[in-house]
C-alpha cells in the first residue's frame, strides 16, 4: 500500500470519527478540518461553513460549501470554497474536466448571489442566504475572487493560484487542495510544496542578487533588491501564503496596512529604499543564473517572508494609488536558503530574530514560546484517569507543531502503533488553535473565537505573557488538567448541540463557544467556579453541567440567528462584541442541581497549593535520590568536564563539588535540585560518563 493510499484510509476514518464524536455529518467535519488547514496555511483568513446546493436559472447547478469570511476584513478578497469528500475504498482521481465543472458551480453561485431575485427566494435563515447577502453587500469593495476546491481525490491537473479571467472586472483565481496536498500539510505542515515563485517567467524579470555566504557557511544566502511593483504582483498572486505563519499571526494581532509605509509609497517613492528596513526571507531552493551583468535569481521554491510582511502588504494595497510612482520603489531583501529538513526549526528562529528590531513580543511567535513547549511536555507525561467508561489510563496529545502526531505514530511498528493508539487516542488529540479556542471561550471572548482559528489564536497569543507569568510556574499539572477538562466540555457540547431538536443546522461552532462563555460568566457572577477537577476525574461532563450548557446553547442559537434589523449574515453577527454583550446580559434559568458541579474559587486555589507542595516534596526526594545513586566519582567527572568547557558558574561549580564529596558530605535539597538541573544542561552539551572518561 502506498503512502497516499494509507493516508487516504486513515484520513477518511479520522473524518468519520470526528463526525461521530461531534454528532454531525462527514461533509461538515471535512470542511472543519480542511478549514483549519486553509487558515493555518494562509490560503484564507478564516473558514465559515455555509453549505448551499441548488439550481439557478435554466437549471444551472449551484454549489458552495463555505467562504473565507468577510472580504472587508481580507483586503477585498472574496474566497468561496467547495468541498468534495467521498468515502471510497480506493483513491479517486480528478482531471481537468472535473475541475472545470466544479469551479463552474462556484462561479455560477457567485453570479446568482448578486441577483436580488435569487436572494429573495432563499430561506432567510439559511447559510446560503447569509453568504449570498454578504457577496451582494460587499461586491463594490471586492477586488479579487478566489475559488477554492478541496477534495480527497488525487488531482492530476496543475491548478494553484491560476488566473481564471474576470467577473465584472474582478480578477478570479482557481486553487485546488487535493489528497496529496492535504497529506503534505497534515503530516509535515507543507502547505506550499508546489509554491514556486518564478521571477523571470511569471513576474517580468529575474532579480539581481549578490551572494552573501562563503563556501563554509551553514546556510546559503543572498542580498537582493526587488522592484516594489514586482513584489506587489507576487503578493497579489500568493497573498498571505507568502508570509511565514508567525508573521501572519503578528499582522493579525497588530492591525492592517502601516500608514507610515503607505505615506512613503505615495509621497516619496524615490526614498523608499532609504527609509525602509527591507525584507528577510527564506526559500527551500533557488535557481540562479550568471550572465555578463552579474548574478540573477530566476525562481525560489517555497519563498517565505519572515520579516517585512507590513511592507509587502502595504505595497500591494497601495499599488493602484501609487500609479507611476511605484516604478521608483525598490526593496532590499536578505534571502536565506533553508533546506526542507531544517525548515521546522530554523525558519521560526530566523523569523523571531529578524523581527526583534520591531519589539515583537515572544507571544507573537507563539510556536517558540516556552508556554508552548511546557504544554507539550505535560501532555506527554500527565496520565488521564480511565473515567467511568474506560478501562485504562490514557494521555491527551498536544501537537506543538503541525504533523507531530502523525510523525511520531508513523515511526512505530504495527504492534507499537496499537500501544500508541491506546495511550494517545485520536479523540484526545488537540492543537494550539484548539487550545486557544477552549481558553478564550472560558475567558468570555466567544465573539473572537467566532472570528476563526487564526484570529482567535493571535488574540490568545497577545495574552500569553499574563498566563505564563514570570517563570511559568502557573503552567503545571493542575493547569493542564483544567485545560483538558475544558476540552472535554467543549467537545461534548459540540456533540450534544448537533443532537438537539431545536438545533436548526449551521452556526454550531458559534453556539458552543457562546454557551460555554455564558456559563462561565454566570457562574462567576455567583462567586463560584465550575468544578473542572471533577470533569477531569470522570473524563466526562456531569449531567448537571450538561443540562446547564444545553440551556445556554439553546439561548445562544436564539441570539445568533436573530440579529438586529438589516443583518442577515448570522456568522458575521456572531463575530461582533455586540452579539456577546446582548447574550451575556440575558437572564437564564438553570436547574437547581447546577450547584452540585460548582465550587468556591478558594477551594480550587488551596487544592492547587497543596498539590504543588506535594509535588515539590516528591521532586526534591527524587533529585536527592538521583544525586546519591550517581555517586561522588560521577559528580567529580561532571564537574571537571563542565569546567574544562566553561559551562559552569562559580555557584554551580561549588554545588557539583559538594556532590562529589559523597558520602562524606551530602548536598541539601536546594543543592540537589541545582545539581540535577546542571547535569541536564551538561548532557544537552554532550556529557556522559564515557565522554568524561576519554
Amino acid at each position: 500500500m502506498s503512502d497516499l493510499e494509507e493516508f487516504h484510509r486513515s484520513f477518511i476514518a479520522d473524518i468519520q470519527g470526528s463526525a461521530d464524536a461531534a454528532g454531525t455529518y462527514a461533509q461538515e467535519a471535512f470542511f472543519e478540518r480542511v478549514g483549519e488547514f486553509l487558515t493555518e496555511a494562509g490560503e484564507i483568513d478564516q473558514a465559515d461553513y455555509a453549505h448551499y446546493r441548488g439550481s439557478g436559472t435554466r437549471g444551472v447547478p449551484l454549489q458552495v460549501t463555505g467562504s473565507g469570511g468577510d472580504p472587508a476584513e481580507a483586503e477585498g478578497i472574496l474566497s468561496l470554497i467547495l468541498c468534495d469528500f467521498q468515502i471510497t475504498q480506493d483513491v479517486r482521481t480528478t482531471v481537468g474536466a472535473d475541475l472545470k465543472s466544479q469551479f463552474k458551480k462556484l462561479a455560477d453561485f457567485l453570479r446568482h448571489a448578486r441577483s436580488e431575485k435569487f436572494r429573495i427566494e432563499l430561506e432567510e435563515t439559511s447559510l446560503g442566504a447569509g453568504l449570498a447577502d454578504l457577496v451582494a453587500a460587499r461586491w463594490e469593495r471586492i477586488v479579487k475572487i478566489k475559488l477554492i476546491y478541496v477534495t480527497n481525490s488525487d488531482n492530476r491537473a496543475k491548478v494553484d493560484a491560476m488566473p481564471a479571467g474576470e467577473i465584472d472586472g474582478k480578477v478570479v483565481t482557481y486553487n485546488v487542495w487535493d489528497l496529496k496536498r492535504l497529506q503534505g500539510f497534515a503530516e509535515q505542515g507543507k502547505a506550499r510544496a508546489d509554491m514556486t515563485v518564478r521571477f523571470s517567467e511569471d513576474f517580468g524579470a529575474s532579480v539581481p542578487v549578490l551572494k552573501a555566504s562563503g563556501s563554509d557557511a551553514a546556510l546559503e544566502s543572498y542580498i537582493a533588491v526587488i522592484p516594489g511593483r514586482q513584489l506587489a504582483a507576487i503578493y497579489d498572486v500568493w497573498g498571505a501564503r507568502l508570509l511565514e505563519s508567525n508573521v501572519r499571526s503578528f499582522l493579525q494581532a497588530k492591525g492592517g496596512v502601516n500608514r507610515g509605509i503607505r505615506r512613503t509609497i505615495l509621497e516619496e517613492p524615490h526614498m523608499f529604499l532609504s527609509y525602509n528596513n527591507g525584507l528577510a526571507a527564506t526559500a527551500e531552493e533557488v535557481e540562479v543564473e550568471r550572465n555578463e551583468d552579474g548574478l540573477f535569481l530566476k525562481s525560489a521554491a517555497n519563498l517565505q517572508i519572515v520579516n517585512g510582511g507590513q511592507t509587502t502588504a502595504s505595497l500591494h494595497a497601495a499599488v493602484k494609488a501609487a500609479g507611476a510612482g511605484m516604478n521608483d520603489i525598490f526593496v532590499q531583501m536578505k534571502l536565506s536558503i533553508v533546506p526542507t529538513v531544517l525548515s521546522e526549526t530554523v525558519v521560526p528562529r530566523i523569523s523571531e530574530y529578524a523581527n526583534s528590531q520591531n519589539k515583537v513580543n515572544a507571544a507573537d511567535f507563539f510556536a517558540n514560546h516556552p508556554f508552548h513547549v511546557r504544554i507539550e511536555e505535560l501532555s506527554r507525561k500527565v496520565l488521564a484517569p480511565s473515567g467511568d467508561q474506560g478501562y485504562r489510563e490514557t494521555k491527551w496529545f498536544y501537537e506543538r507543531a503541525r504533523g507531530q502526531y502523525a510523525d511520531e505514530r508513523s515511526k512505530k511498528t504495527e504492534a507499537e502503533r496499537k500501544r500508541w493508539d491506546a495511550e494517545f487516542p485520536r479523540a484526545q488529540f488537540f492543537s494550539k488553535t484548539d487550545l486557544a479556542k477552549f481558553e478564550n471561550s472560558w475567558n468570555g471572548q466567544p465573539f473572537i473565537v467566532s472570528q476563526g482559528a487564526q484570529k482567535n489564536f493571535a488574540a490568545f497569543a497577545r495574552s500569553i505573557e499574563k498566563v505564563w507569568g514570570r517563570n511559568g510556574d502557573r503552567i503545571d499539572d493542575a493547569w493542564f488538567r483544567r485545560l483538558v477538562a475544558k476540552a472535554i466540555i467543549f467537545r461534548k457540547l459540540e456533540k450534544l448541540v448537533s443532537a438537539q431538536t431545536w438545533y436548526e443546522g449551521g452556526y454550531r461552532a458559534n453556539i458552543v463557544t457562546y454557551a460555554i462563555a455564558k456559563i462561565a460568566a454566570d457562574v462567576d457572577a455567583m462567586k463560584k467556579v465550575v468544578d473542572l477537577a471533577r470533569v477531569w476525574r470522570v473524563q466526562d461532563v456531569p449531567s448537571p453541567l450538561e443540562d446547564a450548557l444545553l440551556t445556554a446553547a439553546a439561548e445562544a442559537q436564539e441570539v445568533i440567528t436573530n440579529p438586529p434589523p438589516g443583518v442577515r449574515n448570522m456568522s458575521e453577527w456572531a463575530k461582533k462584541q455586540a452579539c456577546w454583550e446582548q447574550f451575556r446580559k440575558r437572564k437564564l434559568s438553570y436547574a437547581d442541581d447546577l450547584s452540585d458541579i460548582l465550587v468556591e474559587p478558594d477551594e480550587v486555589r488551596e487544592a492547587t497549593r497543596e498539590e504543588n507542595s506535594d509535588r515539590k516534596l516528591s521532586d526534591d526526594i527524587a533529585d536527592q535520590t538521583r544525586v546519591f545513586e550517581l555517586g561522588g566519582a560521577f559528580w567529580a567527572e561532571a564537574q571537571a568536564w563542565g569546567r574544562e568547557r566553561r559551562l559552569l558558574s562559580a555557584t554551580e561549580f561549588g554545588v557539583l563539588g559538594v556532590c562529589a564529596k559523597q558520602p562524606g558530605q551530602l548536598p541539601t535539597e536546594r543543592q540537589a535540585r541545582v545539581a540535577v538541573a546542571v547535569l541536564d544542561r551538561l548532557e544537552g552539551h554532550g556529557f556522559n560518563r564515557s565522554a568524561a572518561e576519554t
